[in-house]
């Protein structure tokens, strides 16, 4: 079920990208008295899955969920309509067009990508505002993995800057230092101040997600708020509100050191301590072969969030924001696929890696804010200047505007069949890398 989720998210997301990124180039071409062949949601090799036409043109859906496109008249593109193209321009056709109109009529759909960003932002700011844990709130310091300890933390680091610079949201840590490739990690341990350096060799494993800096968990207080499917502890006589205190007479201070423990004595019984209406009781509990006993923890009240409130007013100028930090930021991890050192181009990922993106169970806020986001992406992605994107025919066309010549048809054709195939390898390359690391799961 929860495939199917992320699935049916990822589809409608992407459904509304392309419609409206579409759209963008449809209504500039309509403005300039450009006709519209055919507007089409996905592709249509070889047959349609629904078509009908208004006007003079054709509005369809195609079975390949691979993008979209509108087929303008007189233009070079994927369709490859040669026979058009041998006939004299007529008016309404795209290459009769003056470079600049063609030029906006090209700029169309990724306008309205950026544009539709920053509206869904706007919007999602002013419906749900925005929640997050401030750094200064983790107070009982970090939890590290291996990677973690390699960049020179422990657990229990309280995280003050990087390169003494403060970071507000904590959950912004890892990324600020990716982007911004921060040197240098300003802690609290034990009591005293240290400056942790980064190495270099580091780096890699962070973009690749391959590490784990997370809040420090309490371990009281312990409540029980819900049972998992296989439940040891509810099967032993644990109930929801419970109070975990201890087990096997140990007490923690902090729950990954109990974690730690059950890890230590998998499949085994232990003894819980529990707190009850003020009593005390103790339940065996024999543990999975995980060392699990099956509960989910109340987390309310550990930790105090930030929520910041918008009003309209309030939530236009901080979309617009939102929206151009999340345009810059994609920039610089652009950037770092063309770094060898960074071999960010590992981490490359297609369109599993896009669907995963999207949570298990629905959630509009989740929804709304990812679409912005890949909404930025697209934009961007289309802005490439390979020949088949956007960004292909911005190029050619830019030169037609400072040259004055206009780029052969002939030259166009092929460049648009190079462009083709680089766009299917980089496919190719993308998709593979889900596949690869599906199969080293």
């Amino acid at each position: 079920m929860e495939v199917l989720v992320k699935i049916t998210q990822f589809l409608l997301s992407l459904s509304i990208l392309v419609i409206l990124h579409e759209f963008g180039h449809f209504l500039f071409a309509r403005l300039f008295n450009t006709r519209v062949e055919k507007f089409y949601l996905f592709f249509n090799p070889w047959f349609t899955l629904f078509k009908f036409k208004r006007g003079e043109t054709e509005y369809g859906i195609g079975w390949l969920p691979l993008g979209g496109y509108v087929k303008i008249a007189g233009m070079i593109d994927e369709s490859m309509d040669r026979e058009q193209m041998k006939r004299p321009p007529q008016p309404w056709e795209f290459r009769s067009k003056p470079a600049w109109k063609r030029l906006l009529i090209m700029l169309g759909g990724v306008l309205v990508n950026f544009i539709l960003a920053i509206v869904i932002y706007a919007s999602v700011l002013y419906v749900w505002g925005e929640e997050y844990l401030p750094t200064s709130e983790v107070k009982y310091g970090i939890l590290v993995d291996k990677t973690g300890e390699e960049m020179g933390l422990r657990n229990g680091d309280i995280i003050y800057s990087l390169d003494q610079l403060p970071v507000e949201n904590f959950y912004h840590i890892i990324p600020e230092i990716i982007l911004n490739h921060r040197n240098t990690i300003q802690v609290k341990r034990n009591g005293m101040m240290i400056n942790v350096v980064i190495p270099d060799t580091v780096y890699p494993k962070l973009i690749k997600g391959k590490v784990k800096i997370e809040p420090r968990l309490p371990f009281h207080p312990f409540l029980v708020n819900n049972f998992m499917k296989i439940s040891p502890g509810r099967d032993s006589g644990l109930k929801k509100g419970d109070e975990i205190a201890g087990i096997d007479g140990k007490q923690f201070e902090y729950y990954d050191e109990f974690k730690d423990y059950l890890t230590s004595r998998k499949g085994e019984t232990v003894r819980l301590s529990v707190v009850r209406n003020k009593d005390t009781l103790n339940f065996p509990v024999k543990l999975t072969e995980n060392g699990m006993i099956g509960v989910v923890r109340d987390m309310s009240g550990l930790f105090t969030f930030k929520k910041v409130n918008y009003t309209f007013g309030q939530a236009i100028p901080a979309g617009i924001k939102k929206g151009f930090k999340t345009l810059n930021d994609y920039l610089k991890q652009l950037k770092l696929i063309f770094s060898p050192q960074m071999k960010a181009y590992e981490s490359l990922g297609g369109f599993i890696t896009i669907g995963s993106i999207f949570p298990g169970v629905w959630d509009w806020n989740a929804f709304w804010n990812l679409t912005a986001f890949l909404s930025i992406i697209l934009a961007i992605m289309n802005l490439i200047p390979i020949p088949g994107l956007d960004g292909g025919h911005v190029m050619f066309l830019l030169y037609e505007v400072v040259s004055g010549r206009k780029p052969g048809e002939k030259f166009l054709e092929y460049a648009q069949i190079v462009g083709m195939i680089i766009i299917l390898a980089l496919l190719l390359f993308a998709n593979g890398n889900d596949i690869l690391r599906l199969l080293k799961k």
